[in-house]
């Protein structure tokens, strides 16, 4: 599938705005992992951007959110590493560890994009560009954290040999090129 048509498919599945762009924000990321580790870039881009399909038809559900995607994208008969990488991104969903390095950094490059855009939320413009490193570790630590964030899955970028501080700065770079594009 070219990414035309898995923005079709995303608005096709997702209304809300927020969710666009936190996939939109999630592509971004993905890719910038996949170059760092000189993985597919267009498979691991696709991955971020379609990774919360069932979001909303799910009610984000922890226990089946991530399912729907897997089968939808089964359908489709899309690539098998990248289903098994959604398919864990939510492991509750699928309720088994993850295994490749895909997974993991799936797992990790989703949700640092949620933590930086709730950290964003805090500052007076809300604009990822003026996200520091410093600040995201720091809400990283914070008891309250960030809403629906897993400290666990951002560290999961440990296992694919990305010190947290570097992967940090990895997805605050990536973001900040398309903060404009989505009013981030």
């Amino acid at each position: 599938m070219n990414r035309d048509k898995a923005i079709d498919l995303l608005h096709t599945y997702v209304k809300n705005q927020k969710m666009i762009q936190h996939s939109l924000a999630s592509e971004a990321v993905m890719l910038q992992i996949a170059l760092h580790l000189g993985q597919n870039t267009e498979t691991w881009a696709m991955a971020g951007l379609l990774h919360d399909l069932d979001v909303e038809i799910t009610n984000a559900d922890p226990k089946t959110h991530g399912r729907e995607t897997v089968r939808i994208l089964t359908e489709l008969a899309e690539d098998a590493e990248m289903i098994a990488a959604i398919g864990a991104h939510n492991e509750d969903s699928c309720n088994r560890q993850r295994e490749t390095v895909f997974e993991h950094a799936l797992a990790a490059g989703e949700t640092i994009t949620g933590l930086i855009t709730a950290t964003a939320l805090v500052y007076p413009d809300r604009k990822v560009a003026s996200v520091k490193p410093k600040s995201v570790i720091k809400r990283m630590k914070e008891k309250a954290f960030a809403a629906s964030v897993k400290r666990e899955n951002i560290l999961e970028c440990e296992k694919i040999g990305i010190p947290i501080e570097d992967f940090v700065i990895l997805a605050l770079n990536a973001m900040t090129l398309i903060h404009q594009d989505l009013d981030l």
